[in-house]
């Protein structure tokens, strides 16, 4: 299911300061999908027209616990545009049921 792989919203200054300016939303999903299935996703979930998919992969953060170290998890950071008279309401409750808690 495509909604698993879809981790959650990332609200940090900058990604709400592009979703002021540019109608531009930030997701954390799972390494494995693909742009196409980005756009599916939020077009059929939030009823919107994406007009673009931007992707990157953050480098991954070395953590320790006591003499061992280690990795996190890696993940891939979704940008997705919308149309400008489409939206998100990121703080209803029928999204904060989507998405797991890091």
């Amino acid at each position: 299911m495509l909604i698993d792989n879809v981790k959650s919203f990332v609200l940090t200054e900058k990604s709400s300061r592009l979703c002021e300016l540019n109608n531009c939303y930030t997701l954390d999903v799972d390494l494995r999908l693909t742009k196409t299935q980005i756009r599916q996703f939020v077009e059929k979930t939030f009823n919107v027209k994406v007009i673009a998919v931007n992707t990157h992969r953050p480098p991954r953060k070395k953590r320790r616990v006591g003499v061992s170290t280690g990795f996190k998890t890696q993940y891939k950071r979704a940008i997705v545009t919308l149309d400008k008279q489409d939206s998100i309401d990121l703080f209803s409750e029928s999204i904060n049921g989507f998405f797991i808690k890091n």
